[in-house]
């Protein structure tokens, strides 16, 4: 059976996220801005959930050890599919950061192989097979 590999964390790779501030917060960042603590808002905003994800990251990596998530990047082929499909096994992938599902896998492999996906981050998968994987992701 192959092994799916934890990929090296690539700083350069976000995701866009919106949020709702309050006037004064707003102005507040804007003061530090202007005031050269930070680049721009984006650079406040970073610093911010940076700063609470240290502060609270024993509780952070409790949960992922509790709930036997992986941390990181990972990439699911479709040889590792097909090896898995080979040897009769099925995926259950439970991941906190980025699981990417390569685009030349199709919806039967996808279904054949793949038990449930549970990732808390982002899922990158090619349209159908989202949509063939619905029930199955968490």
């Amino acid at each position: 059976m192959p092994k799916i590999h934890r990929l090296p964390d690539r700083p350069g790779d976000t995701e866009k996220i919106t949020i709702n501030l309050g006037h004064v917060d707003l102005g507040r960042i804007d003061l530090l801005v202007r005031e050269g603590f930070y680049s721009n808002r984006t650079d406040f905003i970073r610093s911010a959930i940076r700063s609470q994800l240290t502060a609270e990251s024993q509780a952070v990596e409790q949960s992922v050890a509790r709930h036997r998530f992986e941390m990181g990047l990972f990439d699911v082929s479709r040889a590792d599919l097909e090896a898995l499909r080979d040897a009769g096994e099925v995926l259950h992938l439970r991941v906190v950061g980025l699981a990417r599902i390569a685009s030349d896998v199709d919806t039967d492999l996808a279904q054949a192989t793949i038990g449930s996906l549970n990732v808390l981050g982002s899922l990158q998968a090619p349209k159908d097979v989202k949509a063939a994987l619905a029930d199955r992701i968490t």
